[in-house]
């Protein structure tokens, strides 16, 4: 097999097989690339001694490409388009671009967000690909610094590096299976002393907050907890087969609630408000193509039904108070 030295390769020789196979002749490639037919002549067969093959040969007043030449069309031709998307300044097409774009979120906007984002990215960025990937697996992917995630959909973050933007807010709710025993104990359940709860912890040792612990903490009461478990999602199957109970965000009651038959009770603890962000790194708050996925996040976000907020609708006001802070939480 013939050797090919890239550091000495002539890539405008690339261009040019590219144009012949993509006009199906010399002249019209000539053409395209505005040049002559010889300046295209000389250069295939360059070409052909570089890469060891013929990579056309003449047909009656056509040409008819090699084996190798067949290999090598397609391969030439979406790395110069991506080559082409990458180099063009401010020319970002939502409706063109192949670009694969990576959320994470926690599953409470998996369920309750994730629909309406994938449904508003099929319609905008039909040719582009989406990938959603949990709390655990952002903090595997390093984080927004790393370079796989493009935005994090979570609470308020606290680091220079990384942009938020609030796009709504909701309560939390504490869920409880129909017939529960506390349903029949009146409308307080603290005099009962018998909730045992579930805590959720999606991403062990990493120092994640837990905004309902820290919230029972703050209002002196001491939760009972029985289980951990690393979602919301599991959190509601365990409440809904057991006397246990759990604190989750209102918008997954929402969701899962009436599946699984929950019930909520009234909290021991002042109203949970919970803000939930968009936030994205520094390295990526200039790119366009970022920049459109973001905007399309904050659209699909701004149709939550409304039961699911507390304190008003989603703020496409946010803009005005983007903010910088370091990811510790997210999802929680």
């Amino acid at each position: 097999m013939l050797s090919v030295n890239l550091s000495r390769f002539d890539l405008n020789l690339l261009l040019v097989l590219d144009a012949v196979l993509a006009e199906g002749g010399v002249a019209k490639a000539a053409r395209r690339l505005h040049v002559t037919p010889s300046a295209v002549s000389n250069a295939l067969a360059r070409l052909r001694i570089m890469l060891g093959d013929q990579l056309l040969t003449r047909k009656g007043r056509g040409i008819v490409p090699t084996p190798r030449a067949l290999e090598l069309g397609p391969i030439l031709a979406k790395g110069l388009r991506d080559l082409h998307d990458a180099v063009r300044a401010g020319g970002f097409s939502p409706a063109t671009t192949t670009r694969r774009f990576t959320i994470a979120l926690s599953d409470v906007g998996q369920a309750a967000l994730l629909p309406r984002i994938g449904a508003l990215f099929l319609k905008e960025m039909p040719r582009a690909r989406l990938r959603a990937v949990g709390i655990d697996a952002l903090v595997l992917l390093g984080g927004l610094a790393g370079p796989e995630v493009d935005v994090v959909i979570g609470p308020e973050a606290a680091d220079g590096d990384i942009h938020a933007e609030r796009l709504f807010e909701q309560n939390a709710v504490l869920i409880c299976r129909e017939g529960h025993p506390a349903l029949s104990k009146g409308s307080d359940p603290r005099p009962t002393g018998s909730l045992r709860h579930v805590a959720i912890d999606m991403a062990p040792g990493q120092l994640l907050r837990d905004l309902a612990g820290a919230a029972y903490a703050r209002a002196g009461v001491v939760r009972d907890v029985v289980m951990t478990v690393p979602s919301f999602s599991a959190a509601a199957a365990v409440v809904s087969a057991t006397d246990l109970v759990a604190t989750v965000p209102a918008s997954l009651f929402g969701v899962v609630g009436p599946l699984l038959r929950l019930r909520t009770l009234p909290a021991p603890i002042p109203p949970l408000p919970i803000v939930t962000n968009l936030c994205w790194h520094e390295r990526t708050h200039a790119d366009p193509a970022a920049t459109a996925f973001r905007d399309l996040v904050q659209r699909a976000s701004a149709m939550s039904p409304p039961a699911t907020r507390a304190g008003g609708a989603p703020g496409r006001a946010g803009k005005a108070h983007t903010r910088r802070g370091r990811r510790r939480a997210a999802g929680q």
